[in-house]
């Protein structure tokens, strides 16, 4: 039995790319997984704002809290200041200073995706609703595709189905 012509494969812990995905994963439903939420800081003139307070809780009772370090906390400080200044006085250069700053603790459906992060609670729902299709109606199918060609026949193709239902032009 002769081999395969070409150079033989390289090992595997040799090899450049291994396609890892550094910040995959799977975050608990259960809310509350945290003990102890760190309390807002004391700061002198500032008394936090419910809003800023219910955001706080939010954000600690949420499946992303699992993934905080504590070296976290301090930029999370930081971005409830936003927030608090936000809710005092908001203006458009806050608004996008805090969707700049929120995006590295996953707190918004796209950042959670930009890190490879997946709720089970979503993982699970998806698969129920099996992903998103919709079940199959039942529809005459034009067998020939070429049908779409001819002057007298206007085809309506449906997404994600081949070319159903037809309908005659008036002459």
């Amino acid at each position: 039995m002769e081999s395969m012509p070409g150079p033989n494969p390289k090992n595997s812990a040799v090899r450049q790319r291994r396609n890892r995905r550094s910040t995959t994963a799977m975050l608990a439903s259960q809310e509350g997984m945290r003990k102890r939420i760190p309390s807002l800081p004391k700061l002198e003139n500032r008394e936090w704002q419910p809003m800023t307070r219910a955001w706080w809780r939010d954000i600690w009772h949420s499946p992303m809290a699992a993934e905080y370090l504590h070296a976290d906390i301090h930029a999370l400080y930081r971005l409830a200041t936003l927030i608090d200044d936000f809710w005092v006085k908001p203006t458009q250069g806050m608004a996008a200073e805090i969707r700049l700053q929120q995006q590295a603790f996953g707190l918004t459906p796209l950042d959670r995706r930009r890190l490879e992060w997946t709720v089970a609670q979503a993982e699970t729902a998806k698969q129920s609703k099996g992903h998103g299709q919709q079940p199959p109606v039942d529809r005459p199918v034009i067998a020939d595709p070429r049908d779409l060609l001819k002057n007298d026949v206007i085809v309506v193709p449906e997404p994600g189905r081949k070319f159903v239902g037809e309908a005659k032009l008036p002459n």
